[in-house]
């Protein structure tokens, strides 16, 4: 009896143990979520009167520099890059060797962004800076302000803000060869910036988005934005500043032709060629050759179509542009011919009543005989239309009154289009259907506290296109009827040169883009269109 309590005794206290291991299991503990401690440096930091070239950094734990290239923010910028190690790997501090000549009496500031993280979890020492001066004192003065984009919903990131000194070594091309004096970067998460260890002073203020990280303005490549005037340092009365970003227009250059075809050049270009003309010429002859000039498509080249049957070694080709002009010669070799009239519609099958219908020969029409150009309803019922054709672009936009669920068929019988060859189409047959007005929504839109007219009232959709426009000159409640249902973004654009286009700005003309205002409501900005919906909605344009 006392045996079997004894083995009960030692099996109860076993299954006891058993639980309290099962509840006692090691779990490695909470994850570490503490980023690196700095725990000394050589020379400390914000250190004055520093002559040596290198600096030592070290932390309380390993860590790993990544990134360097990107979030590294020197200012003033250095001639040549320090080297710093180590990279990639493991490490309980970092050596920084100066490579370049320190100026006498400034602050330097290294803002390490989020490149230093702890080994194991890769959390950030997040906007790290070691500051040191090869003076006296720290310059302690700083300037403020946000970046946005001129045009665009979305502000780009990695945007470099720089102060230039306004001395009588500042001149417009600047920015354009020298380093600034001043730096910072808003790196990837921020449209705020903040350029700090400032000395006292006038400065000119830019914005790049510097796609060679070399802090000069390369207009090719580069966002740039400005303030007209200079900005003084301290400022009591301005607490920030805003910028905005603009790709310039670049200054028109062409570029050398190039045959496609036995009848055809592609003439490119940089800039706006709305004003350029091309003229070609027999190398062995004065005499001007007949040309059609189209644009051709998502591209930055012009279409130069020539004659069939031309027998010649090289062409002599002129681009002008308003006053200047540029001669180029051509080797001309024997190619295909490609020069045959085909027609391809924009729509198929469907479209919208806010639409247009568009089609697009492949060579460029010089007649259209509209008399065989028919259009009837699904009872056969002839419908009247209108039509244009954009011969630089190479369009055909129709335009007629539509029904609900009403289906069109358009015939263009032959000799309706003729071409620059003489070729004419065949029987062409394009069918259309419409939807009923209950698919679409209706969206009425108030405009408050205009500050002046013409304006462009845009709808874009999240991915920034534009999917309805209006052009008022004193219009304030304007209606966007049988709209596709979406959620839309409101822009307007005052159009202060009137050209019914959005125009970007220019340094060298101190001219700033003309002025864009997004439709913003708290935290949602978009305005949501259902079927068969009326949406009323005021615009405040006041700020």
């Amino acid at each position: 009896m006392l045996k079997s309590r004894f083995f009960l005794y030692i099996f109860l206290i076993s299954i006891a143990l058993t639980g309290c291991a099962k509840r006692g299991s090691i779990t490695g503990g909470p994850k570490d979520t503490i980023p690196p401690i700095l725990v000394g440096s050589s020379p400390r930091n914000m250190s004055t009167e520093f002559k040596g070239k290198e600096i030592r950094i070290d932390f309380n734990e390993y860590i790993k520099v990544k990134d360097i290239n990107k979030q590294l923010i020197i200012s003033p910028p250095m001639k040549y890059q320090p080297e710093i190690i180590p990279m990639g790997s493991a490490s309980k501090f970092i050596s920084i060797k100066i490579k370049d000549t320190l100026q006498e009496n400034t602050t330097y500031s290294f803002n390490f962004g989020q490149s230093i993280t702890d080994n194991n979890e890769g959390n950030p020492y997040s906007q790290f800076k070691f500051i040191f001066s090869t003076g006296p004192y720290i310059d302690s003065l700083s300037l403020r302000g946000s970046i946005k984009d001129a045009f665009s919903r979305e502000t780009d990131n990695f945007v470099t803000v720089m102060l230039y000194e306004a001395n009588e070594t500042f001149n417009d091309s600047t920015i354009y060869k020298e380093k600034p004096r001043y730096v910072t970067n808003t790196l990837d998460s921020m449209v705020n910036f903040s350029l700090e260890n400032l000395k006292e002073g006038k400065y000119h203020l830019i914005a790049l988005k510097d796609k060679n990280n070399n802090y000069k303005f390369d207009p090719k490549a580069d966002k740039i934005a400005f303030l007209n005037e200079t900005v003084n340092v301290p400022d009591s009365v301005i607490t920030g500043y805003q910028l905005e970003l603009f790709k310039e227009v670049p200054v028109f250059k062409p570029v050398k032709p190039s045959q496609v075809s036995a009848n055809r050049l592609y003439a490119g270009y940089e800039g706006d060629p709305k004003e350029m003309k091309v003229s070609v010429r027999n190398a062995a002859s004065t005499e001007e050759i007949a040309s059609v000039l189209t644009k051709v498509r998502d591209k930055d080249s012009l279409n130069v179509w020539l004659p069939r049957g031309l027998v010649t070694d090289s062409l002599k080709v002129q681009v002008s542009h308003r006053d200047s002009i540029k001669n180029f010669t051509v080797k001309f070799k024997e190619m295909k011919t490609a020069d045959s009239l085909s027609v391809e519609a924009v729509q198929r099958g469907g479209l919208h009543f806010r639409e247009k219908f568009m089609i697009r020969p492949s060579t460029p029409l010089v007649t259209i005989d509209s008399t065989k150009i028919n259009l009837v309803n699904k009872d056969s019922v002839a419908v009247r239309f209108t039509y244009a054709y954009d011969a630089f672009k190479q369009e055909m936009e129709f335009d007629f009154p539509k029904e609900e669920s009403e289906k069109y068929t358009f015939r263009l019988y032959p000799g309706a289009l003729t071409d620059f060859y003489g070729n004419t189409n065949d029987t062409l047959k394009f069918n259309l259907s419409t939807r009923t007005y209950g698919e679409y929504g209706n969206l009425r839109l108030r405009l408050e506290n205009v500050n002046r007219f013409p304006l462009i009232l845009q709808l874009t959709n999240n991915k920034g296109e534009v999917k309805a426009s209006y052009y008022s000159e004193g219009e304030t409640q304007i209606n966007f009827d049988a709209i596709l249902p979406d959620k839309y973004q409101v822009r307007v654009i005052y159009d202060d040169n009137k050209n019914r286009e959005w125009d970007t700005g220019s340094y060298l003309e101190k001219r700033q883009p003309e002025e864009v205002i997004w439709y913003k409501n708290g935290t949602d900005d978009l305005i949501d269109v259902r079927e068969n919906w009326d949406v009323e909605q005021p615009i405040n344009l006041g700020g």
